[in-house]
């Protein structure tokens, strides 16, 4: 089923549900804002570490500001804190809210955390840039369906980095890929403690761009399921490309049911 579904997708669709499905797992694919996913779990780790303070100001520069995601360009407030920036990336996939997080902790200390948690071959590249030029980095974030699917598994865990991690993926008001066809309620954001759970509980996180459509996250039903899907094609197909991402869902909801 699921080689039928990557087979009719215009470009490629990489799923991984580890251990229970695979396919084109391995092909490094642009990652749009999934690859934010690094980024939170850097703060996630750095917050429950003591090593910052989730209260710390963060006073917003001109080059944050970032077109495409968010709410922060509209609104007039120019200071939020590092609590606050997190959850405007898990929840609305700030752009604006990306970039402060990002100057804030520096690139290497978020390829340090990806590099801790196996990610070998996923990582941010660049900061957030709308318009993105030749002259950049080609994407803000590569990766793997399976490095993803893997980090997501790992979520699902005690670890108080994990449990605030999935709370604020919880928030994530996108839900028209993976989770779009599975009976869920998009309010829930209290974790499961334990299965079964009634429907489908979501904590996940969406990537759009031009020819990207990607969702990445953990299901609870009567199972716990962590996965990942990459969806990558011409621009201008990206209508097809969340269709072939919302059958990957239903194949992928069958392990959670």
């Amino acid at each position: 089923m699921i080689e039928e579904i990557a087979a009719s997708c215009p470009g490629t669709l990489a799923v991984c549900v580890p251990g229970l499905l695979g396919v084109n797992e391995d092909v490094e694919l642009p990652l749009a804002s999934t690859g934010k996913l690094l980024l939170l779990a850097a703060v996630a780790q750095g917050v429950t570490a003591g090593q910052l303070d989730p209260h710390e100001p963060v006073e917003l520069t001109e080059d944050d500001y970032a077109r495409g995601s968010g709410l922060l360009i509209g609104l007039s407030a120019r200071r939020w804190t590092i609590a606050d920036l997190a959850l405007l990336t898990a929840s609305v996939s700030d752009n604006t809210a990306t970039n402060a997080l990002l100057r804030r902790l520096g690139l290497d200390r978020v390829d340090a955390v990806a590099a801790g948690l196996g990610l070998g071959r996923t990582r941010i590249l660049d900061r957030i840039r709308e318009p993105r030029l030749p002259v950049h980095p080609p994407a803000f974030a590569l990766g793997t369906a399976r490095d993803l699917a893997a980090l997501a598994v790992g979520l699902d865990g005690d670890d108080p980095w994990k449990r605030l991690m999935l709370g604020w993926m919880a928030h994530n008001t996108d839900r028209s890929l993976v989770p779009a066809l599975l009976p869920h309620e998009p309010e829930d954001r209290e974790i499961p403690e334990a299965v079964p759970y009634p429907g489908v509980w979501v904590a996940n996180k969406t990537g759009t761009d031009a020819g990207t459509r990607a969702d990445v996250g953990l299901l609870v039903g009567t199972r716990r399921v962590g996965y990942a899907v990459l969806a990558h094609g011409p621009a201008g197909r990206e209508h097809d490309l969340v269709l072939a991402v919302r059958e990957a869902g239903r194949v992928i909801a069958g392990f959670a049911h």
